[in-house]
């Protein structure tokens, strides 16, 4: 595990945004950057941490460790589904095929939980009963477990995220039925295997969102797949004895930020207070924690400048 010290060293280091002439038509996303080639996008990770639909700062490593896992879910899930991935030329960067991407992101969910205003646990407090179709039963605490996996999509091309049942997908012509039934399926094979893989590694895969494209008519898994920002982990050991006593759960994901935001009565309204460097150090903790515990593989860093590593692997591999 990095030390803390070495964590806070790159705290003024952190890739807040890139800037690289020649590697095509530049997109900046909330999170990602994308440069677009015939046919192709290098997505570059930055360090950028978004929540509430807000950029909210930096966390150093962050963008590390999303694509090295999103490459690693990405790389055994390709028999359960098919990606996107054509290469993976740095730590920071992914080449892949350039999609139609599907307008809304499917949301898969295992357990009630969550403190955003499209969780399923804050409608749940609102007294919402029936939520993306689905209809939920009284008596439901915080962080149960559902009886079986549902799927709460969103829509993804709006200024916001919308929560929306599978009937009014098809009904806003958002997708046909059989392009979201096809799409629902992959999610929850893919749902499935992260679960179980996941246990194994004593965690559990809490909930997730897939984003799916469409290339030459087949469906494409893209985005990421399973990181600490798509997904929530809990440690499995606990998670009886806390559920039991109605206490929080061990967090190894983004949710650690969520829930500082919101404590200071932020989620989303108005300018969002400024992150404490002891609150990204400690993000960066539970995110390299995450890949580490995930991958059961050592988190490796260099000293080299991540923009300076980036812009030398883009260049040998012929990308610049």
């Amino acid at each position: 595990m990095i030390s803390e010290k070495r964590i806070r060293a790159e705290l003024e280091l952190a890739v807040r945004e890139t800037d690289l002439p020649g590697l095509g038509t530049r997109k900046i996303g909330k999170v990602r950057d994308s440069y677009l080639q015939p046919g192709k996008r290098i997505i570059v990770v930055t360090d950028r941490i978004s929540a509430f639909d807000c950029v909210l700062g930096t966390i150093p490593f962050k963008g590390q460790v999303l694509n090295q896992l999103a490459a690693f879910w990405f790389a055994r899930t390709r028999e359960t589904a098919p990606n996107h991935v054509l290469d993976v030329p740095d730590p920071n960067v992914m080449v892949v095929a350039e999609c139609e991407q599907l307008p809304v992101e499917m949301v898969v969910r295992g357990y009630i939980t969550g403190v955003t205003k499209t969780s399923l646990w804050f409608n749940y407090q609102q007294g919402v009963r029936k939520y993306c179709g689905h209809v939920l039963p009284e008596g439901l605490r915080k962080d149960q477990k559902l009886p079986q996996p549902i799927i709460t999509p969103t829509t993804k091309l709006e200024d916001h995220d919308r929560p929306v049942s599978r009937e009014e997908v098809i009904k806003e012509g958002l997708v046909t039925a059989e392009i979201f039934d096809a799409a629902a399926h992959i999610c929850l094979k893919l749902f499935e295997y992260g679960q179980q893989f996941a246990r194994k590694r004593g965690l559990i895969l809490v909930d997730t969102k897939y984003e799916l494209g469409r290339l030459n008519g087949r469906l494409l898994v893209s985005d990421e797949i399973h990181t600490p920002d798509s997904s929530r982990y809990w440690h499995a050991d606990s998670y009886e004895s806390l559920f039991s006593a109605g206490q929080d759960q061990r967090k190894l994901d983004k949710e650690y930020v969520r829930e500082w935001y919101a404590g200071k009565n932020f989620r989303g309204e108005g300018v969002p207070p400024p992150m404490p460097d002891d609150v990204r150090v400690e993000a960066a903790r539970r995110y390299i924690a995450a890949y580490e515990t995930i991958t059961g593989e050592e988190f490796k860093i260099t000293d080299e400048p991540a923009l300076e590593r980036m812009e030398r692997n883009l260049k040998e591999k012929g990308y610049l």
